[in-house]
């Protein structure tokens, strides 16, 4: 295994104990009791487990299932709904090259979605929303379909909306000013700028940052989160995805949250305890645990 390759140290550990809001245990390498044991270690007890389609939902739903500090979101990512509609020949997603299904294959998964978020352990629905930097304008429609469907579940089980927003600000706040969104939802892996903040701010939603606050080129994000109230800041890794500087490239896993958390503190300048202490309730008010 090269150096790059490597899992970053355990980093110190926090005092005040935070949670994951949204990795995903499913792509890391080793086990779920492993994950969690390296993350409890350093404080971080608390995992959301986020699912991207059918079967990754399931997964998730049965791991949080099997595990008290394992919550589960569920959804259709934004780029699955359109390869469900119209196929996926380079099989980039991990079913491989499937054949489009049409409208009634994209419903089929919906139902199944439905059927997932009504369970106990089930907290989010979600990564849903808008990508329109992997989907190109031929699969916009499915992606909206899809997205407007999810809120409806959000709302009808009492679930949070968890969304997933790249290079798409303005139609996913339109979107869910359209349908009205659910009393508790999630920007996932905040990407937007700190004007878009004050939006999400005045609307109640919720900012999770991840560990792309940590980057060079990511002012505009820090720019956020220090405008951002504090009561609706969340932080999570998107595990194994945007490991934070100094690891950057390398793997990433819940147990590097404290790292993001303390670049975090530096850009509110306030203690790492402190935020910690906000983030830890704030996630729990979130998906209400």
């Amino acid at each position: 295994m090269s150096a790059k390759d490597a899992p970053p140290p355990l980093p110190e550990p926090l005092l005040v104990e935070v949670a994951d809001s949204h990795t995903h245990l499913d792509l890391q390498s080793g086990t779920v009791e492993e994950a969690l044991v390296k993350a409890a270690a350093v404080g971080v007890t608390t995992v959301v487990q986020v699912g991207c389609d059918v079967k990754g939902s399931r997964w998730a739903a049965e791991t949080a299932a099997a595990h008290e500090n394992v919550h589960a979101a569920v959804a259709l990512h934004p780029n699955e709904a359109p390869r469900i509609v119209l196929g996926d020949p380079d099989g980039w997603s991990r079913q491989g090259a499937r054949e489009g299904g049409g409208d009634a294959a994209l419903d089929d998964a919906l139902t199944e979605i439905d059927r997932l978020a009504a369970l106990p352990h089930v907290r989010g629905v979600g990564e849903t929303g808008l990508d329109f930097f992997r989907t190109g304008p031929e699969g916009v429609a499915a992606q909206e379909r899809s997205f407007r469907a999810h809120i409806e579940i959000a709302k009808r089980h009492g679930k949070a909306l968890v969304i997933h927003d790249r290079e798409a600000h303005a139609d996913v706040l339109r979107v869910l000013d359209e349908e009205g969104a659910p009393e508790r939802t999630v920007f996932h892996c905040y990407s937007g700028d700190a004007e878009m903040a004050e939006i999400c701010a005045a609307k109640g939603y919720y900012m999770s940052f991840a560990g792309n606050v940590t980057f060079k080129n990511a002012q505009p994000l820090r720019d956020a989160l220090a405008v951002a109230p504090l009561e609706l800041v969340l932080v999570e890794t998107d595990a194994p995805f945007l490991t934070p500087a100094p690891f950057r490239g390398r793997p990433n896993a819940p147990y590097l949250i404290p790292v993001t958390v303390r670049a975090m503190a530096e850009v509110r300048g306030i203690g790492e305890n402190e935020l910690a202490g906000a983030i830890a309730v704030n996630t729990a008010r979130a998906f209400d645990y």
